[in-house]
């Protein structure tokens, strides 16, 4: 396991590298201490796994997921400060798997590094019928491919997991906390945020029309569910 860390505050760089000396024995640790120096590693290194800090000089936290996610699906989490919600969401929909609020505790940061670790390992079983389609849609559990008019989609692991329930599911109303618990976990089941962002983000890579979904539809005060297939 390769962990890219990425902070402008020397100190805290210093201070999360010795966390995951100490309790992830098995990581190979890389330190960046700006944007620019960040990507360099990025491409040079290919980590496995990046923690990112918003906040920095001349090429912001990110501006850096920005680039990655232009050509790499790695988990992500960012480093923000505490109170501010928008670069959280913005975040999320550049594609982040999650946030840590500064200040944080040691534990719960290697908690988030497992649970997003954990989210991109996941396998969805294949039962029943190999593939799914509806109109245009289709989706291939075997080789975890989607497609739109026969055109693949490219998708984090979040984001196929996500859908994967969706679809598993079509034609059934799951609500916010089961989506939430089935996806990331018991922990961030009052995480409603990251359910919208993920759901705005799958729709403008399915939907013919994100502002007028025909798939992913929403269930006000409820939840979501997946328009089912045509009999």
């Amino acid at each position: 396991m390769r962990i890219l860390l990425v902070d402008d505050e020397r100190d805290l760089l210093e201070i999360t590298s010795t966390i995951f000396r100490l309790h992830w024995e098995q990581s190979d640790l890389l330190r960046a201490s700006d944007g620019e120096e960040a990507l360099r590693r990025f491409f040079d290194d290919e980590p496995d796994l990046m923690i990112l800090d918003v906040a920095m000089p001349r090429l912001s936290g990110l501006d850096v997921l920005r680039q990655v996610r232009q050509v790499s699906n790695i988990p992500v989490i960012l480093l923000t400060v505490k109170g501010d919600e928008l670069d959280k969401v913005r975040g999320l929909e550049l594609g982040a798997d999650d946030y840590v609020t500064k200040p944080f505790s040691h534990l719960e940061l290697l908690a988030r590094v497992r649970a997003v670790l954990r989210r991109a390992e996941m396998i969805a079983p294949t039962e029943r019928a190999p593939s799914f389609h509806c109109a245009d849609f289709r989706m291939n559990y075997d080789c975890r491919e989607v497609g739109i008019h026969g055109n693949l989609i490219d998708l984090t692991p979040t984001e196929y997991n996500l859908l994967y329930v969706l679809v598993r599911n079509a034609g059934h109303v799951l609500t916010h906390e089961t989506l939430l618990k089935h996806v990331w976990g018991e922990e961030y089941v009052g995480e409603l945020d990251y359910l919208k962002v993920y759901i705005r983000r799958l729709r403008s890579k399915i939907e013919p029309n994100p502002a007028n979904p025909y798939y992913i539809l929403t269930e006000r005060g409820l939840g979501y569910r997946f328009r089912r297939a045509a009999r």
